[in-house]
C-alpha cells in the first residue's frame, strides 16, 4: 500500500505574483501529489490576493524537504507540513 500520510499547506500571500512560480514547483513534483485543493476568498466582484493550497503527498520516498525548500524560496510563500499517523 502506498504511503499517503503527508499533508502540506501552502499559503500564498500575493497570489497573483506567486501563482506561476508555485505552479512550476508543483508541476515538478506532480508525481507525488495525490490531492490538491486550492482555497481563496472569492466573490462575484472581487477576489482576494491570498490563497491556500492543501496537498496530500504520496510515496515512500517523498522529497518533502526539497519541495518545501523550493516553495519557501518564493517570496510571500509559507509552507507547513504534517504527517498523519494512524
Amino acid at each position: 500500500m502506498t504511503n499517503c500520510s503527508k499533508i502540506m499547506a501552502i499559503l500564498q500571500e500575493n497570489r497573483t505574483e506567486t501563482a506561476p512560480k508555485v505552479q512550476d514547483v508543483l508541476t515538478e513534483y506532480g508525481c507525488f501529489i495525490r490531492v490538491r485543493l486550492g482555497l481563496h476568498d472569492a466573490a462575484v466582484d472581487q477576489c482576494t490576493n491570498t490563497g491556500l493550497i492543501l496537498l496530500q503527498l504520496c510515496g515512500d520516498a517523498i522529497p518533502v524537504q526539497e519541495l518545501e525548500r523550493k516553495l519557501t524560496a518564493i517570496p510571500h510563500v509559507k509552507v507547513k507540513t504534517m504527517s498523519l499517523e494512524f
